[in-house]
């Protein structure tokens, strides 16, 4: 143990970044900014909406709220210092700060896919059990934040114990456990199967019951009235959207060696910095509900401007 913590002597790491081209850095500069902002704002709005609108009361709400949360929460873990990255020539981030990343993302990440999988079995019994809705439905989203945290303490107390004593060039633009675990001056196989399954049963295990809970509520929609129908594979659809965007990049990340391509950078740019994004719009753009209560909310806040 003392001959480990002697090797341990790197404190800093260098983070190599998306693209080298100074040029493409500033573009991308002045592409994700925007994006990061508008992420902010927009899930801001819905947190906002449903802790004022008395039309968003329902439980499907609340859990929307969370996502947002969510998604506010992990976008600012990586997008604030990728972005402000992008104008240094040299980009580093201490050894501390890579394993806070890493904690934060996990954390935040598997809290998300609790949700969504939360979220699924709202429409469900929503939709199946609609007379037992509010006495099924009333209990808090505090299981996800907490099944999130003691997946992403696994991920860390297994890293922690690494020692990192020669390279410290991080081949991506944020810290994450393989590109990390490629600079420890130890065989990681074991860490890395314990990581991978972690991250994978997670991942598996949720798609699989997400993809068997929609399955059975379109099954289930041939029962009720084609206006009931429409109304509810609308939501689904939105639903359905923002499963299929969240993981489709990690089940492509995750499910093959991992390797130096930029693409899986660009895989990774994708889920960190866009989907958090899209989830307020999907949602948005296809709730009558959640419309009319920007709508009311704008209208207040027009009022009393001009009060």
């Amino acid at each position: 143990k003392d001959s480990m913590a002697r090797t341990n002597n790197v404190t800093e790491l260098i983070i190599t970044g998306l693209f080298q081209d100074p040029e493409v850095q500033r573009a991308c500069f002045a592409v994700f900014l925007p994006v990061y902002l508008a992420t902010v704002v927009g899930n801001g709005l819905i947190v906002l909406m449903v802790r004022v609108s008395k039309s968003l009361r329902s439980p499907m709400y609340f859990f929307l709220s969370h996502l947002s949360l969510v998604e506010i929460s992990y976008s600012s873990t990586i997008v604030p210092k990728f972005i402000t990255d992008l104008l240094v020539k040299i980009k580093t981030i201490s050894l501390k700060g890579c394993l806070a990343q890493i904690f934060f993302s996990h954390f935040l990440g598997v809290t998300e896919i609790f949700l969504l999988v939360v979220m699924a079995y709202d429409r469900y019994v929503a939709i199946c059990k609609p007379l037992h809705y509010m006495n099924i439905m009333s209990h808090r989203p505090a299981a996800s934040w907490l099944g999130g945290i003691i997946h992403s303490m696994v991920q860390i107390l297994v890293t922690v114990q690494l020692p990192f004593c020669g390279p410290n060039v991080i081949d991506h633009y944020f810290c994450d456990l393989h590109p990390l675990f490629k600079l420890a001056c130890t065989d990681t196989f074991v860490e890395g199967v314990i990581v991978l399954t972690n991250s994978g049963l997670i991942s598996v295990f949720s798609f699989l019951l997400l993809v068997s809970s929609y399955i059975v509520i379109l099954v289930n929609l041939r029962n009720h009235s084609a206006e009931g129908r429409r109304k509810a594979l609308s939501t689904c659809a939105s639903h359905i959207t923002v499963v299929v965007l969240f993981f489709g990049p990690a089940i492509f990340l995750y499910m093959r060696p991992p390797s130096t391509f930029t693409e899986d950078k660009l895989v990774a740019v994708f889920y960190t910095v866009v989907t958090p994004m899209l989830n307020p719009i999907i949602y948005t753009l296809r709730n009558a509900e959640v419309k009319i209560a920007l709508k009311r909310l704008w209208g207040r806040k027009v009022n009393s401007a001009v009060e």
